[in-house]
């Protein structure tokens, strides 16, 4: 058996490694003894990648040889803003391909550990920010367009005050108070209008019609109703995620099968016993579901309400506010932060989901 197993993206890494020699140095602040090493180990982990070795082994070399890589082309822009050459982004995409590969090694992985599950979406995030940071510096794009991770990390680690008052005016008043409630208001009126059908008949048309609203037109609406504070942004958080809630809470409901619901009742169960032990159990992945959307819907409304009256905190606020004065950075922050937020919310919930649900076929190895 040959002790070669190419691979498409070491063969197109070796290559563009070898090709950044004809631009050394890469950028005006990175010798030309930097340089050659980087290129080294772009083709050492390029060959490595090629070869028969254990998962373990080939993990530890790409990895080494990517991040490795990566690190020391980033050092080099330490002094060196727009200087890169060809060869540096040659470099970079051949480091780029690197941990391509490694995320391809660990997602075929036939153990699939929990581990692993949050390693690749991980390397492919850090990624992004990797080719994010190197071609705005290298290729010298102006801050006022795209500020590169670094400066935003600066602007975050400085302004830690302002993101917290921000955050605690937005998430923990508008977003948390508006999902609970919406969500639970839908979820509650769903239950009701189960019960009685002449009910839901009459409320899906205009939670259709609602649906459609546009956000810019109820959100200066609830600012002249309920005033300038959260409570005008709590109250475009329920519009926008009760009827999510209804609309998916009430197909839940309706997915259990005639042949089950019979069952029950020979059983002599009574509609509420029907409902708890058949129906919402069949219906969590729907109001999961529910709850998932809304997650994003809540913090999507609240940032778009405090562009229309808000007091001066909030994340709305601080965005609309920081463009006027270009103060990108920190615009930036701000949706750095509402990324996380909203991430950190969502996978709470899936992993909620996935306690309360572990019964349904999507989670069967």
């Amino acid at each position: 058996m040959s002790v070669f197993r190419p691979n498409w993206q070491a063969l197109m890494a070796l290559p563009a490694s070898l090709y950044s020699l004809t631009a050394m140095p890469f950028t005006e602040s990175m010798s030309s003894a930097t340089s050659l090493t980087v290129v080294a180990i772009l083709a050492a982990g390029a060959l490595l990648s090629m070869l028969r070795l254990s998962f373990a082994v080939e993990t530890v070399a790409l990895t080494l040889s990517s991040f490795g890589a990566a690190a020391l082309l980033i050092s080099g822009l330490t002094d060196g803003f727009g200087t890169a050459t060809a060869g540096y982004f040659a470099a970079l995409a051949a480091a780029w391909l690197l941990g391509w590969r490694l995320v391809t090694v660990l997602s075929s992985d036939g153990s699939q550990s929990s581990a692993i599950s949050i390693i690749v979406p991980a390397l492919f995030g850090i990624w992004v920010v990797i080719l994010w940071e190197c071609i705005v510096r290298g290729a010298g794009v102006p801050f006022v367009l795209l500020p590169p991770p670094s400066s935003i990390g600066m602007r975050i680690t400085t302004s830690t005050s302002i993101l917290a008052a921000d955050f605690q005016q937005t998430v923990l008043k508008a977003v948390l108070f508006g999902y609970v409630v919406g969500s639970l208001t839908g979820f509650l009126v769903a239950i009701l209008a189960d019960r009685f059908r002449f009910f839901a008949n009459g409320l899906l048309p205009i939670g259709n019609m609602v649906s459609a609203l546009p956000m810019i037109g109820i959100a200066p609406i609830m600012v002249i109703w309920f005033g300038f504070d959260w409570q005008s942004k709590a109250a475009v958080v329920i519009v926008m995620t009760f009827f999510p809630m209804l609309v998916n809470t009430l197909a839940g409901l309706a997915a259990t099968s005639d042949m089950e619901r019979d069952l029950m009742r020979t059983y002599g169960a009574t509609h509420w016993q029907v409902l708890i032990k058949l129906r919402l159990q069949a219906a969590m992945p729907f109001i999961f579901n529910a709850l998932k959307i809304n997650s994003t819907l809540a913090l999507i409304g609240a940032i778009v309400a405090e562009f229309f009256g808000t007091p001066i905190v909030g994340m709305g606020f601080r965005i609309s506010t920081e463009v006027g004065r270009m103060n990108l950075d920190m615009v930036w922050a701000e949706i750095a932060m509402a990324a996380i937020v909203g991430s950190l919310f969502y996978g709470a919930l899936a992993l909620l989901e996935r306690a309360v649900t572990f019964w349904h076929p999507s989670y069967r190895r």
